[in-house]
């Protein structure tokens, strides 16, 4: 992690007494001026955050911590997350398009968090987007790179170009076809029972009010919790 030395890496400073306060933000939910006085001082915390999302720094200790999963299945699905009327209003970069990832779902504001979990249910991937956004838009995304046997989905991904992904990855795609179908569905019945386990790492997720209701305005602010999150459910 970023410290130690002045110089490129930054000041010398507390990793530990910092990472204690961003994970109480992360769970707790509460505005940056609640931070309890004794993880410093806020401006210098707040300010730290933000710098380590930009550089990418929870993203790293996320991919190190998911290095050892079980890649015998990989699963995928997304849920939604409210978004508090604070988290309106981002300024549009110029020539840009909007950093905020919101959109407008059913009950209003929202961003939907994508997420690809291994056989275990522990996180391999998460990416994020505005809330009515489709489930199968960035699916093959979740699961670009990785090498499974199986993926398991619901039937929101039933598309013929995902399955092609899948296969491609020289994986099975476990999928049950849709409705409007006229084919009927011969997917593993047995292994798609075990999709659950990515509906349990979201309700793990969730147990994190910073991430259960976004009131981050920058969408990468918001995902910096979210990663918070997941590297404390990895850690368990």
């Amino acid at each position: 992690m970023p410290g130690g030395c002045k110089g490129k890496r930054g000041p010398r400073s507390n990793n530990r007494r910092f990472m204690e306060a961003v994970f109480w933000m992360a769970r707790s939910g509460s505005r940056w001026k609640d931070l309890p006085e004794r993880f410093g001082k806020l401006s210098t915390v707040k300010q730290r955050y933000y710098d380590w999302v930009d550089r990418g720094v929870f993203a790293e200790i996320f991919q190190a911590l998911s290095g050892e999963e079980d890649m015998e299945w990989l699963m995928v699905d997304s849920t939604i997350v409210r978004a508090h009327e604070h988290a309106a209003g981002a300024r549009r970069q110029k020539g840009g398009r909007m950093p905020k990832g919101l959109g407008r779902s059913r009950g209003g504001l929202s961003t939907k968090i994508h997420a690809c979990t291994d056989g275990l249910g522990d996180p391999v991937r998460l990416l994020a987007g505005p809330g009515q956004e489709s489930d199968i838009g960035p699916a093959a995304a979740l699961i670009h790179g990785f090498r499974a046997e199986c993926v398991l989905a619901d039937r929101g991904y039933d598309a013929d170009h995902f399955r092609a992904a899948i296969r491609q990855a020289c994986a099975e795609p476990v999928i049950p076809f849709t409705r409007s179908r006229a084919a009927v569905s011969r997917h593993d019945k047995d292994h798609y029972k075990e999709r659950n386990r990515v509906e349990r790492f979201f309700n793990k997720l969730k147990q994190f009010r910073r991430v259960a209701t976004r009131y981050d305005k920058r969408l990468a602010n918001f995902m910096g919790f979210v990663t918070l999150a997941a590297i404390a459910i990895l850690l368990r």
